[in-house]
């Protein structure tokens, strides 16, 4: 069988596995392990079934630490964000062990004597999901957790880049109790390989619901397969994402905002800034306190407690980074730092930690004098690099905001009442933060975009229960005789001729 290798990105000569491609028949023998065991997982209590995911949350908890260094030492956030990836596991295990006793439906009255009405949810079935590798625990618990409880059974493709920490999950799920069939890992390659497999079980019918995080470019194609099939899949896409600082924010605030969207994880997370919007009246006064900070950041080992971001999650990450500065910096922009690409001995970042030749590790790129007909400002970049822009006003910081098409996050730093309100009512994207960052979520609020940024299903909290279950409807007549509805239901006439 062919093999892939997972590399550490700060040091690649450290090999951290090696790792089977699952081709069409280990796929398609996944999905239907997950069929079968469909039948009997669906009828396993729904508090019971919760019961397994809070042993899962307890297992996370209890391997927390270890879990997080093999997240680190895969993908290359540094270690504290690593440990916030896992919490959010731990978070949502533990927001939906009691949905497992709240997946209620209604009893209804009818307009017919003697005859019942109820609603319930029910399982949809198999559901397929490819996950990406920059939140390797997080992002996968947002989709199986949910699922899970909720009765269906699952086939998992993850992230090529984080295969090690995708064993652990899988291994820490069936410790939990899960039985066998219930939840099935196939490791590979995207395209043209395991994850296009995977796709083509929709299809052959094997799968009932399918889930994706990454590129929307990739979401279209699955949008497509799922619409020929009448299914409507959980699709969490890119994201260029505006923050916006008014002429009366707390600017000291707000440039440490900007600083954790722009550069957390490396700048590679759905939800990381792309265009960082700017009035006009302290633009400058902004940018001195902002690119101070800029300099002072610690780049490098992501094992250690103080750097702000690490390596690029891979060597493919940091290509594709180069090529964006290549190919969408043009004569009339202004690059506000210095030097831009790799980093590496000869190159290097004054407060670097660690040895950079011996990883992937990227400069910080901020680009000036960016217009809304550049490609750049609408261009996904997923790296340490992103744009600013200049408005008049609020009006005009909305029409940037909104101009890419995206619409996952979005941020605006402002103490006046009349420009929140005005903000949240006309920005177009999902989420949006008031005096806070582009980036974070919670596992009981809803996460997930509109336009390019996804097709309007969201995850965590409640609402992604109607992403996983499927409502039913029951109608029990106990008349004895057949009643139609509307046709036999006896309405009361108002006397139309009474005058007051």
């Amino acid at each position: 069988m062919e093999k892939f290798e997972s590399r550490n990105p700060a040091d690649l000569k450290d090999i951290i596995g090696t790792f089977d491609i699952a081709g069409p028949a280990e796929v398609e023998e996944a999905c239907q392990k997950a069929k079968s065991a469909f039948k009997i997982w669906k009828k396993t209590p729904a508090p019971l079934r919760a019961g397994i995911i809070h042993n899962f949350g307890k297992l996370l908890e209890k391997n927390k630490e270890a879990l997080s260094k093999i997240v680190t030492r895969e993908m290359g956030k540094p270690l504290r964000e690593a440990r916030g990836d896992v919490q959010e596991a731990i978070d949502t295990c533990n927001f939906f062990v009691s949905e497992g006793r709240r997946l209620y439906g209604m009893t209804i009255p009818s307009e017919m004597p003697n005859k019942e009405l109820y609603t319930y949810r029910r399982p949809v079935g198999v559901f397929a999901c490819i996950t990406a590798g920059n939140f390797p625990v997080a992002v996968p618990a947002w989709y199986f957790v949910p699922a899970l409880v909720c009765g269906n059974t699952c086939v998992w493709k993850p992230s090529h880049d984080t295969p090690l920490t995708s064993h652990y999950f899988a291994e820490l799920l069936k410790k939990a109790g899960l039985p066998e069939g219930v939840f099935n890992v196939v490791f590979g390659l995207g395209a043209n390989s395991t994850g296009a497999h995977l796709i083509n079980m929709v299809e052959k019918g094997l799968i009932d619901k399918f889930g994706f995080t990454g590129s929307t470019e990739v979401g279209q194609k699955i949008g497509e397969v799922c619409g020929r099939n009448l299914q409507n899949p959980c699709l969490e896409l890119g994201g260029k994402n505006p923050l916006v600082v008014m002429e009366d924010a707390d600017l000291e605030l707000a440039a440490t905002g900007a600083l954790w969207a722009g550069f957390g994880t490396a700048g590679q997370r759905c939800t990381s800034m792309g265009n960082l919007i700017l009035h006009k009246q302290i633009q400058e006064k902004f940018l001195k306190i902002f690119l101070k900070k800029v300099s002072e950041m610690k780049i490098g080992d992501p094992m250690q407690e103080e750097i702000t971001y690490g390596p690029m999650i891979s060597e493919v990450f940091l290509k594709t980074h180069l090529k964006n500065l290549a190919a969408l910096i043009e004569p009339h922009h202004e690059l506000l730092t210095e030097p831009n690409g790799q980093i590496t001995s000869q190159k290097k970042w004054k407060h670097f930690v660690g040895d950079p030749d011996k990883g992937v590790y990227a400069f910080p790129s901020i680009v000036a004098n960016v217009k809304p007909t550049d490609k750049i400002y609408a261009t996904e970049t997923f790296g340490p690099l992103f744009n600013v822009m200049i408005c008049k006003n609020l009006d005009e910081a909305l029409d940037l905001a909104n101009g890419t098409g995206y619409g996952l996050s979005s941020a605006i730093y402002t103490n006046t009442p009349q420009y929140i309100y005005q903000w949240k009512e006309e920005i177009t994207a999902g989420m949006t933060s008031i005096n806070n960052s582009t980036t974070g979520a919670e596992a009981h609020l809803p996460f997930g975009g509109n336009g390019k940024s996804g097709n309007g299903s969201r995850q965590s909290g409640v609402w992604v229960l109607d992403q996983f279950t499927k409502w039913q409807s029951v109608n029990w007549d106990l008349s004895g005789k057949l009643q139609l509805a509307q046709i036999d239901t006896g309405y009361v006439e108002p006397d139309l001729e009474y005058r007051i």
